[in-house]
């Protein structure tokens, strides 16, 4: 009975061990990678679903990527689930929200060789647990075709002449809302709720987000919409022509930077490194490309539609401690003028 007894255990520890080396000959359970992306990453028409299955063919690593919403609350949820958060990886960190992910202090610093290939002005964390991937400024766009008369500043924008023809975005639920705040408090300092007042009649609406705004902006329902200066590149790449133009103010625009971190209490920290690397490379044009934003990786070649994205002269970055220790006043005071 004993004999027998053992004989079986021996076979089950066999068939044990042999199933124990097939998952990790196969890359089942060890090679695997969990990555918290925005939606502009996420999305059937952002660069995820064809990165994705690049990154695992060329890796052999499978990759969970999970839609975590607009930037902003991406960034929330990661903080909300803290060291519960089962991503290894969180794509779309915009910079003017950055000092939220310090304070959780959920991400760990990545010296990776290939940061020599970033511009220096890129980079908005000096410890490098942020990784910029791209970069955008952001500006109005107009619809050439619809008569309307080009706009030369932000304060133009406030004329009667603008009445419901200019499509905005809550800096509440959206990161490029913000940036809109951000960008008409660079420009225009104290005074930068005028502009929010004078708008008020001119805006056709305020959108949650920008896919909501883009989408009414391309339906004709509005001859102007604030997005990027990179946004015509898309129109041009898909055939579309140059019907639609970023509008460049002598004054300046506000750019912003998009990052990705790997998570402390990640257990797949090797695949992660891998995935950002690859971002970082192999993943550069496509993802500038299909987000309508710049790689930051300064040797990425761009096809020949990006001359219909202009560069401003003159550039506002984000002041972290503007937004860390003053934006819930100026919030507060952007609600009290546009709800009165």
């Amino acid at each position: 009975m004993k004999r027998i007894v053992s004989f079986s255990l021996v076979l089950v520890l066999a068939v044990l061990s042999i199933a124990a080396q097939g998952a990790k000959e196969d890359g089942t359970e060890e090679r695997t990678l969990t990555v918290y992306a925005y939606d502009s990453f996420y999305s059937e028409w952002g660069p995820g679903p064809e990165l994705i299955p690049l990154f695992e063919e060329k890796t052999g690593i499978k990759v969970d990527l999970i839609g975590a919403g607009d930037a902003n609350e991406m960034l929330s949820r990661v903080i909300l689930e803290g060291d519960g958060c089962p991503a290894d990886v969180v794509i779309g960190i915009t910079d003017d929200m950055a000092y939220k992910a310090y304070d959780a202090n959920l991400f760990e610093p990545f010296e990776s060789p290939l940061l020599e290939n970033i511009d220096e002005h890129l980079f908005f964390d000096p410890e490098h647990r942020l990784i910029p991937f791209d970069y955008g400024v952001f500006s109005f766009v107009i619809d050439s075709e619809s008569g309307t008369r080009v706009p030369e500043s932000l304060m133009d924008l406030t004329d009667p002449y603008y009445k419901d023809k200019v499509v905005l975005i809550d800096p509440r639920t959206s990161s490029v809302g913000l940036g809109l705040l951000m960008w008409t408090y660079n420009v225009l300092g104290d005074d930068y709720l005028s502009w929010w007042e004078g708008m008020k009649d001119n805006m056709l609406t305020m959108a949650d987000g920008w896919s909501t705004a883009y989408g009414l902006f391309t339906e004709g329902e509005a001859p102007l919409v604030i997005s990027y200066t990179t946004s015509p590149v898309y129109h041009v790449l898909n055939g579309e022509g140059t019907r639609y133009q970023a509008v460049i103010f002598d004054e300046g625009h506000q750019e912003t930077i998009e990052a990705m971190g790997i998570m402390k209490n990640s257990r797949h920290k090797d695949e992660a490194r891998q995935f950002m690397e690859f971002i970082l490379t192999d993943g550069q044009a496509d993802i500038a490309i299909l987000n309508s934003m710049y790689p930051v990786n300064n040797a990425t070649e761009l096809p020949d539609a990006y001359q219909w994205a202009p560069k401003p002269e003159k550039l506002y970055k984000t002041d972290t401690n503007v937004v860390e220790f003053g934006l819930d006043d100026m919030m507060d005071d952007w609600i009290e003028v546009m709800t009165k």
